[in-house]
């Protein structure tokens, strides 16, 4: 896991006791079996870490933020939704004249 995410093993193991959304099953010989979210959740974390500059508190904060709230719409998508409501409004205006 360590190798998949570029997180040394000892890190991943601080970053369980700091985030509780991170809790991987514990088997036999205390081996750790990561799930698909857990594995996306990782290198979230280490984006906010490592590449973001966030603290480890911001990041937990970041990341409840993150599950509690949409994420807000990138300037492309605003733009995208103003066009579709600018369409919408011209093939109604279309539609008027034609009946």
């Amino acid at each position: 896991m360590s190798e998949l995410c570029a997180v040394k093993a000892h890190v991943l193991r601080y970053w369980e006791q700091e985030f509780t959304q991170l809790s991987p099953v514990k088997r036999r010989g205390n081996r750790r079996y990561y799930q698909h979210h857990e594995v996306l959740l990782i290198r979230r974390i280490r984006e906010l870490l490592y590449e973001e500059g966030f603290t480890i508190s911001g990041a937990r904060q970041r990341l409840e933020h993150e599950a509690g709230v949409a994420p807000e719409p990138t300037p492309a998508a605003a733009k995208l939704a103003l066009d579709v409501s600018g369409l919408r409004a011209e093939i109604t205006a279309i539609l008027k004249i034609l009946d």
